[in-house]
Formats: C-alpha cells, structure tokens, sequence
C-alpha cells in the first residue's frame, strides 16, 4: 500500500511521515525536536528567579544541576521512542499513542510556566498529577505499538512521579 492509499484508509496525515523520519536523521530530528520544545519553557522562565531562590527548598530537593541533566536524558529516550513509534506500521494503536504522546507533552511543557512564570505551585501540582496520569497511559498505548519505545518512557514516568512529590514538598513547606 502506497502512503497515499494509507492516508486515503484513516491512517491520516502522519503516514507520508513514515519515510521522511526513516533512519538516523529521523532519529536525530525528533530527539531535537523533543528537547527543544520541552526545553524552551525553561529558557524562558525557570528556576533562575529570585522568587523561585526565595522558596524553602524541600529535603528532597536535589542539586540544581541535575534538573538539566535528567530533562535532556529524559527528553532523549523521549524522541527515541517517539522515532520508534512515528516508525511502526500505521494503525488506530499507533494514532492512539502518537495522540497521547502530544497530550502529556503539552501537559508537560504548561507545568514549568505554571509553576514559575505564574508562581502557582499547588496548580503546578494539579498539572503534574495529570501529566503523570496522562504518561502512564502513553506508556500503555506505546506498548501496543513498541515495547521498546514503552521502556524508553520508564524513567520519565518515574522521574514525573518525583516530580510530583517534589512538587507537593514545595507546597507543604512554602
């Protein structure tokens, strides 16, 4: 089947992707892709606040710098298995989990300004609750799609769910 006929039967416009995300550029462009947008809320207001330096730190605060560190890992395995799912043969699992893939995502990238630009930790907290949700069912479509790709997401889940905690540590002692 061409991927004009495979847009024809339902598998909609990401079917033409398929060849032009194929091999390593591929690889390369969504891994970029990925951490650029999950980067840029960051760049444009994050940690570096005097609010934000002005908060008790909670005990299970970790150093400053490994916030960068994790995210760029993170957003990584993130591209990667998102290659490995843009990839997989068209169908309703892999639209269902591209689909799922994005909503986390921009719950994701909407938790940085919500939690510094507008100083709103305990609607950060709503928002990284949704996101952890949100992850753990990406992870169960990208598991119907590539069990690769679903463990590639493993360590953002976790690191989602400490997120959270440490999220609601801010709350509790500010």
């Amino acid at each position: 089947m061409t991927d004009s006929a495979s847009a024809v039967d339902g598998d909609g416009p990401l079917s033409g992707l398929d060849d032009r995300l194929d091999g390593v550029v591929g690889l390369v462009a969504l891994v970029l892709l990925v951490n650029v947008v999950g980067g840029v809320p960051a760049v444009l207001g994050g940690p570096g606040s005097a609010w934000f330096e002005a908060l008790v730190k909670p005990a299970i605060y970790p150093p400053s710098w490994l916030f960068g560190v994790v995210w760029t890992a993170l957003f990584t395995l993130s591209g990667a298995a998102l290659w490995l799912v843009v990839r997989a043969e068209p169908s309703a699992a892999r639209r269902l989990a591209l689909g799922a893939f994005v909503l986390q995502f921009a719950f994701n990238v909407a938790w940085t300004p919500t939690f510094f630009a507008f100083q709103r930790i305990d609607l950060a907290l709503g928002v990284i609750v949704v996101l952890a949700a949100l992850l753990a069912g990406t992870v169960a479509a990208f598991a119907r799609v590539d069990r690769r790709a679903a463990a590639l997401l493993v360590p953002y889940l976790a690191w989602v769910c400490f997120a959270a905690v440490l999220n609601y540590r801010f709350l509790v002692v500010n």
